[in-house]
């Protein structure tokens, strides 16, 4: 029988990240696995990103390999089990793989694309290092919350896209509440995750933050009064939730601080819930609440009155955000638009960034016919990105190079924009959940018209994006020297014959990753193919 693949990946990484010892901790997001490394040095990055099911590499506060969506969801416990089990078993590490072990296992020469990786990490590394301000930090840290919550999102927003489908067609009417309960119960409940998210995040009791945010949803709150005005069952909402959870971690950690040993068990809990749950239904309800009404009300005005700029703006910002991991932050505006109306109208005009750089990268395919290597960059990245994907692109092609980088944000600024403008018109169009992007968006889309309608004026926002990203980057994206060097140097290196980089390697007897720097004794770059002096956009 043949192994798994997911657990061969798994295995493939452990040692390259340096063993089970070099990890302190396993995580993952919708795209990325997430690793807590001990030391940095004992992580072979040029050897990670040669294994076939790995997308990218990227460095940012845990180290991340990117997988793509699935992927990664069945690779991450693999990784865990093996993790585990080394811990459990102490064995001697086995060896990394070498480069040149690494030149034998692919097939691309060691050329441009790889120092265009490089390149892409070390902008990365600076952007990191330039925009870890308290502020940021924060806010992944508040993406780290709703991260995890991202797959029970996608898949009641699914069937809840489902049942609104049969309940217009007049179909299954029988099957119409249970599908209401699957796709809602979740979402009444989701500040209870938050709550139990937030307070493991930030270093407390996660049943204790669950336990006041479970304040917000409890029906009783009817019989209470704040302000002047009767609460309502999930008002605030996962803000409200977020706020409460926050306060109980200072409130127990105070706790902890001055509660003798003896009495922390029983005192700490209970004053943690009765002080957080008493600000939290006499004040943090109220002010939440308002701060969710002003949200939804701020982006339905927005977009009824500037669409088309709003759109244009959100869709051509959206890929730095991505680029410094800072997307995710707008988790809970999403959270909050869906819960209020049933959709959020911002997902999908910020997917259209992702089409602006499926179109970069299409052109800089048919620009670049001679460079193999970055050309099969781009061939693997792309399914990807038609899913909504876009770090491969990001960090392997477009980043590094840098104008095509602002080409692919033009086109999703336009993409945007032509939804935008549909939002403008009446025609508006929402996610009923959050996380896929690209044609991956498709079943979770509901706008006020008809589905049908909603389809085809994303589909068209689709198009406009892969178009407008095509054709800045097709005439203006690289300029004639810098497509000339990225023309030539891959040709100076490529074989002459039909046989691949690896093969040719192999008849002269030529360590591959000796010319990329790795052995001992480096080949001569090729005059033809003076070093690309790239700066960042």
């Amino acid at each position: 029988m043949s192994e798994d693949p997911n657990r061969a990946t798994a295995a493939a990484i452990l040692p390259l990240v340096g063993g089970a010892g070099n990890v302190t901790s396993v995580a993952h997001c919708m795209t990325r696995l997430r690793l807590g490394i001990r030391d940095r040095s004992l992580v072979h990055d040029e050897a990670l990103r040669a294994l076939p099911a790995v997308m990218g590499v990227v460095e940012d506060d845990t180290y991340q390999i990117v997988l793509g969506p699935g992927t990664v969801a069945r690779v991450t416990p693999e990784l865990e089990r093996l993790v585990e089990q080394a811990r459990s078993h102490p064995e001697p590490a086995p060896a990394p793989a070498t480069p040149a072990t690494t030149a034998d296992a692919t097939t691309t020469p060691a050329t441009t694309a790889e120092q265009l990786a490089d390149r892409g990490a070390a902008l990365k590394a600076r952007q990191k290092a330039r925009n870890a301000t308290p502020g940021k930090l924060f806010l992944r840290r508040i993406a780290n919350i709703f991260v995890p919550l991202i797959p029970a999102l996608i898949g009641c927003g699914i069937i809840a896209g489902l049942n609104g489908l049969l309940t217009n067609l007049g179909r299954l009417p029988a099957a119409v509440p249970a599908l209401t309960a699957l796709a809602s119960g979740f979402m009444s409940l989701i500040a209870v995750f938050v709550g139990h998210n937030t307070a493991k995040e930030f270093g407390s009791t996660p049943v204790l933050g669950g336990a006041v945010a479970a304040v917000i949803v409890f029906p009783g709150v009817t019989h209470i009064t704040a302000f002047g005005q009767h609460l309502s069952p999930g008002q605030g909402g996962v803000l409200g939730a977020l706020a409460a959870a926050l306060l109980a971690v200072q409130v127990e950690k105070k706790c902890r601080a001055v509660v003798p040993a003896a009495l922390d068990v029983l005192v700490t809990p209970t004053v943690t819930v009765l002080v957080t749950g008493l600000v939290t239904v006499f004040g943090l309800m109220y002010v939440a609440g308002e701060v969710s009404t002003a949200l939804g009300t701020l982006a339905t005005w927005l977009l009824a009155h500037g669409g088309a700029f709003a759109g244009f703006l959100l869709g051509g910002l959206f890929l730095p955000l991505v680029m410094l991991g800072l997307h995710q932050a707008l988790i809970p505006i999403h959270a909050t638009l869906i819960q209020q109306q049933g959709y959020t109208v911002l997902l999908p005009i910020l997917a259209m960034a992702g089409a602006g750089q499926v179109g970069a990268a299409l052109a800089l395919y048919l620009r670049l016919p001679r460079n193999r290597s970055l050309r099969t960059t781009i061939k693997s990245a792309l399914p990807a990105g038609l899913l909504g994907v876009g770090e491969p692109l990001i960090y392997g092609v477009s980043l590094p190079l840098g104008r095509p980088f602002l080409t692919a944000c033009l086109g999703g600024a336009c993409g945007g924009g032509f939804i935008g403008l549909f939002n403008q018109l009446g025609d508006t169009v929402g996610s009923t959940a959050i996380g896929p992007s690209g044609w991956a968006l498709f079943p979770l889309v509901k706008g006020g018209q008809g589905l049908a309608t909603t389809l085809v004026v994303y589909a068209l926002g689709l198009a406009v994006g892969y178009v407008t990203g095509f054709l800045a980057t097709y005439f203006f994206g690289l300029g004639t020297q810098q497509r000339a060097e990225l023309n030539t140097a891959p040709d100076a290196q490529a074989p002459t014959g039909t046989g691949t980089g690896a093969e040719k390697d192999k008849e002269t007897g030529t360590d591959k990753d000796a010319e990329a720097g790795a052995g001992p004794q480096p080949a001569p770059r090729p005059a033809a193919a003076p070093p690309v002096t790239l700066t960042p956009p």
